[in-house]
Formats: C-alpha cells, sequence, structure tokens
C-alpha cells in the first residue's frame, strides 16, 4: 500500500503558514502548469496570482485549442509581468492531452498543476510544495472535500455524487483511505512526472493520475485547500455524465490491467452465476425423471461455466505477467533514482 496521508503539519512545520517556514522554494525549479480551454475571462487573474505566489517559478499555459483569446490573454499577461514561462499549443482535445504535452515538453525540480479558472487558492502553493521539497512525498493532493469547501461550493448535485461514488470505488478497490481523488490542483516530483504514462485524454486525468500513484507506491499526501466556484460567466467543461462514465471506464480499464485477477474474477463469477441460474431446470429434469428434456438449457449453462473457468484461468495469467512487470517497474525506479536526483539537482540550480 503506498503512503498517504491528510497534513497540517509535516516535520514540524505548520503547513498553513509553510510560505513563510519554507526557504528552499526560491532554491527550486518549479514549473506552474495551466491547462486552459476557453478561459479568457479567467486567465489573467490565474497567472497574476500565482505569480504573486510563486515570483520564482515558470508558468506555463496548456493552450488546450481555445476559440477564444485564452492564449493570446496568456501571453500578454506573461510579458506584463515578465514572468518565465510559456504558452505551449495543444490541438488534440482534452485535459490529459494537454497534461500528456506538458510533461513532455517541460523539465522541473517540481512540477504544480492547477486549472486555469480561479478555483484554487495559489497563495496555497507552498504547501503543496513544502512535502515534495522536503522529500516526503511524490505527490501532493490539495484536497477540497476535508474543510467541507468543495460541498458549499458546488452547484452540481449529480457531480458531488460522482465524486463520491469514485472516491469508495477507489478506495476500497485499492485499499487507500483518499478524501478527494478528482482534484485538480497537485504537485509532484521529477521522478513521479518523467515516469507517467498518460493514456487518458480528457478530465479523467486525475483519477488516471492518483490510480497509477497508488498502483505503483507513490507517497501520496493530501492537503485541505479552500475551494470557490468559478466566477459569473464562466462555464464548466465538465459534463457530469458523459465525464463521469469516462471516470468509471478508466477505473474498469485500470482493473482490467493493473487488478486483472479483480477484474477477470468478477467476470468468473457472473458466468458461473448465470450458468448455475440455466442449470436450475436442467437439474430439476434429472432428479424428477433422470432424463434431461431441457437439452438447449444444459448446453447454455455448460457453455456458462466453460467461459467462468476461462475467465479464472485469464485472470490468475495476467495477474503473474502484472506482478512481473511491477517489478520491472521498481527495478527501473531503482536503476534511474540516481539519474532523476541529479537532474532534479541540476534543475535547481
Amino acid at each position: 500500500m503506498p503512503f498517504i496521508s491528510s497534513l497540517k503539519s509535516i516535520n514540524g512545520i505548520d503547513m498553513h503558514s509553510a510560505s513563510h517556514t519554507t526557504t528552499t522554494d526560491c532554491d527550486l525549479d518549479i514549473a506552474v502548469i495551466l491547462p486552459a480551454y476557453n478561459e479568457a475571462l479567467t486567465i489573467e487573474n490565474t497567472l497574476r496570482s500565482f505569480n504573486a505566489a510563486l515570483p520564482q517559478a515558470r508558468i506555463f499555459v496548456i493552450d488546450n485549442n481555445s476559440s477564444d483569446d485564452t492564449a493570446e490573454i496568456a501571453r500578454r499577461t506573461l510579458a506584463e509581468l515578465q514572468a518565465k514561462g510559456a504558452v505551449i499549443g495543444e490541438n488534440r482535445q482534452g485535459k490529459g492531452n494537454a497534461m500528456r504535452r506538458a510533461f513532455m515538453s517541460i523539465d522541473a525540480a517540481i512540477y504544480v498543476v492547477a486549472d486555469a479558472d480561479m478555483t484554487y487558492p495559489a497563495n496555497r502553493v507552498h504547501d503543496l510544495i513544502a512535502p515534495v521539497a522536503q522529500g516526503n512525498a511524490d505527490m501532493v493532493v490539495g484536497d477540497r472535500h476535508s474543510g467541507g469547501h468543495y460541498a458549499l461550493e458546488n452547484k452540481r448535485v449529480l457531480h458531488g455524487f460522482g465524486n463520491r461514488l469514485v472516491q469508495s470505488m477507489i478506495n476500497r478497490l485499492f485499499n487507500a483511505d483518499l478524501a478527494d481523488i478528482m482534484s485538480g490542483y497537485r504537485a509532484f516530483n521529477k521522478e513521479f512526472v518523467k515516469s507517467y504514462p498518460i493514456l487518458v485524454e480528457g478530465f479523467q486525468i486525475e483519477t488516471d493520475m492518483t490510480l497509477h500513484a497508488l498502483h505503483k507506491r507513490f507517497r501520496i499526501i493530501e492537503i485541505p485547500v479552500e475551494y470557490r466556484d468559478r466566477p459569473a460567466g464562466s462555464e464548466s467543461k465538465l459534463n457530469t455524465l458523459s465525464d463521469g462514465t469516462k471516470v468509471l471506464f478508466t477505473i474498469a480499464q485500470i482493473l482490467r490491467y493493473y487488478r486483472p485477477l479483480v477484474f477477470f474474477s468478477g467476470l468468473a463469477a457472473l458466468f458461473a452465476v448465470a450458468g448455475g441460474v440455466a442449470s436450475i431446470p436442467v437439474f430439476e429434469d434429472w432428479i424428477r425423471e433422470r432424463y434431461i428434456h431441457h437439452v438447449p438449457l444444459a448446453i447454455l449453462a455448460s457453455g456458462l461455466e466453460i467461459v467462468a473457468v476461462m475467465m479464472m484461468g485469464v485472470g490468475l495469467i495476467l495477474d503473474s505477467l502484472s506482478h512481473q512487470q511491477r517489478m520491472e517497474y521498481e527495478r527501473h525506479l531503482l536503476t534511474n533514482a540516481k539519474r532523476y536526483r541529479a537532474t532534479a539537482s541540476n534543475d535547481a540550480t
């Protein structure tokens, strides 16, 4: 099980005042990544707030094929602030594609990811950075739920229900105790970013990052942060039903690829139960008359039970392969740990 914690203090440092006590931030190469799609109304204030909180950081806006003036406003604001960074274009729609472009294009010691819609407090960014900078976490998540801010600000009942459903499913499946699976406010070290394959395209990226961290045993810390809804006139790009379906499909895919024994044993159980139900009239025939009248049902029941056995066999084989893959991944991390530390140190200097 990965290291998971929800902290207000780390190593004696009050996380709510980390911006005043952490002196290493200025020495680190920090990249702030802001995926943006049609955020002309909020991108300027978002940039100004993060530049004020982290004036030494490089700020990158990933323009995800916006049809408004998001990119132009971002370039103008960065120039006015004389901030380091750039606007990077990604024409393939979807937040996952934008994040993939950012992680491939940007080298830094610490990465901060936030939405460009003013929903997350930029002045709490030091709290997220501190555990990564001190080597206590690989991924720090801004937890919107523990303080009750998300429940107060979120007006979409189905969206809140979907968040709770996904959280419950992941915590049960991976024996975790996470409060906010889908937060868009996170900090990462270089080791996590450069060893994370992004295979999703849309808003399920946050769920995929969390699942990857759980499966690969990265250290996760959650820190409660404030959350406020979008300002008037700014519209969310989320669709509760379609994006919720994509997230659930992502969880099913993760189970299929990373927890195949759970996935295929579940299918095996379903086929076994279906075969048992189909065989009831067949057994009744045999017990009553020692003759089978329901021959088609007997064939169906036999076929379903055979499929159940095959599903279980597939699950066992793939579980062995998954275990082998995890061992190879651990070897990869151990082999490259020195290189990651060296490049992170170079980035800092």
